[in-house]
């Protein structure tokens, strides 16, 4: 899968949703949290030693766990 993984981002980076690499279960709950191969989103923060990594989405703050955030693939990152 092409993409940059979100976890590799630095803080206030920004990119557009391209893959989850994840299963079905995982695309439902991110889904049911806004994000979507299309959106748009901003890391805002992460915590050291794989803590939590806090997105914007659309108009929501978002708090994930590191695993479920390095499924994430974007493209068009602003660096």
């Amino acid at each position: 899968m092409n993409g940059e993984r979100l976890t590799a981002l630095k803080a206030g980076s920004s990119g557009t949703v391209v893959a989850i690499d994840g299963g079905v279960w995982l695309v439902k709950r991110l889904e049911a949290l806004g994000i979507r191969p299309g959106v748009q989103i901003t890391k805002k923060s992460a915590q050291l030693l794989r803590g939590p990594v806090t997105i914007i989405v659309g108009h929501s703050q978002v708090a994930i766990g590191h695993g479920m955030a390095k499924r994430i693939l974007l493209q068009g990152t602003n660096r």
